[in-house]
């Protein structure tokens, strides 16, 4: 006999932020669990099997926290409340959920958003030189910079040095025009955004005059100590290993370092070693460095984005 059930919201804000934009959270519900999903109003109307409606109830109420107050809920949420499900993880998902990390300047609570995020973001915390390897979307380098400026702003560094290396389809960073900050603007574009959620963008140049905050290409590290220093390697894939080797013997005392990166995203010559993929060969063994791996259920972008990640991953395996 075909089951049903009828799951009474508290409010339009609530039912606004289960069922997502166009309805997509409950779409996806509807393919975790293979029941069927009606909103009218306030009601929600749950129906299918006995196992299909008690999955589904049990999904909705795992995420109950969140757009019971009426928080977007996004893809990733509701893949790891699954993921909870069915490895019996509730309380730490309760934990994950309860657990803010930062605010943004406009109050947003800024929280993992999936198990291995949390992992991630504990590694960081607990090791001076930590990697981390997945694709677009994840919050790779987003989560490293709110982990920079919340160092920063707790006073457990004096500096933020944010890096990268200045290669991008081929593109040389001495044919652009300007000087040095405005040829390496566009390609720090990425961290200056996790910077304008925390920090007023009026202040930033003040602070860089300072050299509080350092925003520059890998190859101007060259020679230098990272003392007391919070330092972010983005997009490290396109590292040459010298570049990699380089960059990684500049941390210093009292620093801490994470290094992101897209192996999938290589810009170097097809010849050409990817500094990120041999250093997780050379350290993986290494005491004190974490190496934390992010998958396409991490991406909280975009819902498209997931499916892109996935068809990539799918085309590169066939």
């Amino acid at each position: 006999m075909p089951a049903a059930l009828t799951i009474q919201l508290p409010n339009v804000e609530s039912a606004i932020a289960l069922a997502g934009e166009r309805e997509e959270n409950l779409k996806l519900i509807a393919r975790q669990t293979g029941a069927v999903l009606v909103l009218r109003g306030q009601e929600l109307m749950v129906s299918g099997t006995d196992q299909q409606v008690a999955l589904s109830q049990k999904l909705i109420q795992a995420l109950e926290s969140i757009w019971l107050e009426g928080k977007n809920l996004s893809t990733a949420d509701i893949l790891t409340a699954r993921q909870a499900i069915d490895t019996e993880r509730q309380d730490e998902l309760k934990d994950l959920q309860r657990d803010t990390l930062a605010r943004t300047r406009r109050g947003d609570a800024i929280r993992a958003k999936t198990f291995r995020q949390r992992q991630y973001i504990q590694a960081v915390q607990q090791h001076d030189l930590t990697f981390c390897i997945g694709p677009a979307g994840t919050g790779k380098t987003f989560l490293a910079a709110v982990l920079g400026v919340q160092a920063l702003l707790n006073n457990e560094c004096e500096r933020l040095i944010l890096t990268r290396p200045a290669v991008e389809a081929g593109a040389k960073l001495g044919f652009l025009p300007g000087d040095l900050q405005q040829k390496v603007n566009p390609y720090l574009r990425p961290l200056y955004d996790a910077l304008f959620e925390f920090i007023d963008p009026e202040k930033i140049p003040s602070l860089m005059e300072r050299g509080v905050i350092e925003v520059a290409p890998i190859a101007y590290m060259r020679g230098r100590t990272l003392n007391n220093a919070f330092v972010i390697l983005d997009e490290a894939q396109n590292t040459t290993p010298s570049q990699m080797k380089m960059i990684l013997t500049r941390l210093g005392f009292r620093s801490r370092m994470v290094v992101t990166g897209d192996l999938t995203q290589t810009d170097l010559p097809s010849s050409q070693t990817s500094g990120l993929a041999m250093a997780e060969r050379i350290l993986r063994s290494v005491e004190g460095i974490a190496f934390c791996h992010l998958t396409k259920a991490d991406v909280v972008r975009h819902p498209l984005v997931q499916r892109i990640v996935a068809a990539y991953e799918h085309h590169e395996q066939t």
